[in-house]
């Protein structure tokens, strides 16, 4: 049994002003993104300015998307009685499926304005996300959120009094899905898409994965308190919205085996 680490959640505050660890975790990943794509822009024909441009879509995706989709689904009766809560996007509480709704968005008017096809974008941004993802479930620890279900394993924790989930340890998913989500999904469509595939199969291949590695572990996540379990017992509100990432992750790279090998690459200079 092991002892929630105490970290401030503010990495630096001057006067009014503060850092949060959440926050940061946000720069980290777009970072990551920014400095990954770059690097291989030259294969769908972007300029290393273009994909600092694609970065500014997929923040104002990510950032819009995730956050309303949160309060949407997550926190509706709370943002009726505080509208402002909207914003307070420091606090934590982000959808990462109203946030991957706003990414396809802003890919879609990015693919628009640089005449590319669409999952020939998504390609490419598919093995940049990872990276954002595990750098944000992390910022979720630091907050002491997603605490995990009642657990023996010699690595569960005990979440800080304050949390009012009482002295019983518990999993630390949060960690499970920082392993999950950022690293072995990084390393996986990072090697997967470092040959040419057939257009869409990395996209299917980014659904199916982090749709499965999202459903496994709400096994071992406490449901969110003002949701509980949607149906059977058993099934969270993440794992139901994981399902239809399953099902389309298949079916796009069913969809993709037709499809001719992406072989689009261009010269560009930066």
């Amino acid at each position: 049994m092991l002892q929630y680490p105490s970290i401030d959640p503010v990495v630096i505050a001057v006067g009014p002003v503060q850092v949060h660890w959440y926050g940061l975790m946000y720069v980290v990943g777009l970072a990551a993104a920014w400095w990954l794509g770059r690097r291989r822009a030259h294969r769908i024909g972007l300029s290393h300015d273009d994909v600092g441009d694609l970065i500014f879509y997929g923040a104002a995706g990510v950032i819009v998307g995730g956050r309303v989709g949160y309060v949407l689904v997550y926190g509706f009766e709370r943002w009726l009685a505080n509208p402002l809560w909207l914003f307070k996007v420091w606090e934590g509480g982000m959808s990462f499926h109203g946030g991957l709704i706003g990414v396809l968005v802003a890919a879609w008017l990015f693919a628009r304005r640089h005449r590319l096809a669409f999952f020939q974008l998504t390609d490419f941004i598919a093995p940049l996300v990872p990276i954002g993802l595990g750098a944000g479930r992390i910022g979720n620890f630091i907050n002491h959120e997603l605490p995990g279900r009642i657990s023996d394993v010699p690595w569960a924790m005990v979440w800080p009094p304050m949390m009012g989930l009482g002295p019983e340890p518990r999993h630390p998913s949060a960690l499970y899905e920082f392993a999950l989500e950022g690293i072995i999904l990084f390393i996986v469509l990072w090697w997967f898409s470092s040959r040419a595939r057939q257009r869409g199969m990395t996209s299917g291949l980014f659904l199916l994965l982090y749709g499965a590695f999202r459903f496994g572990v709400e096994f071992v996540r406490q449901p969110d308190p003002q949701l509980g379990f949607i149906a059977f017992g058993w099934l969270t509100m993440g794992q139901l919205l994981s399902l239809p990432m399953i099902a389309a992750g298949l079916a796009l790279m069913a969809w993709a085996r037709s499809q001719p090998v992406d072989n689009a690459s261009k010269a560009v200079t930066s």
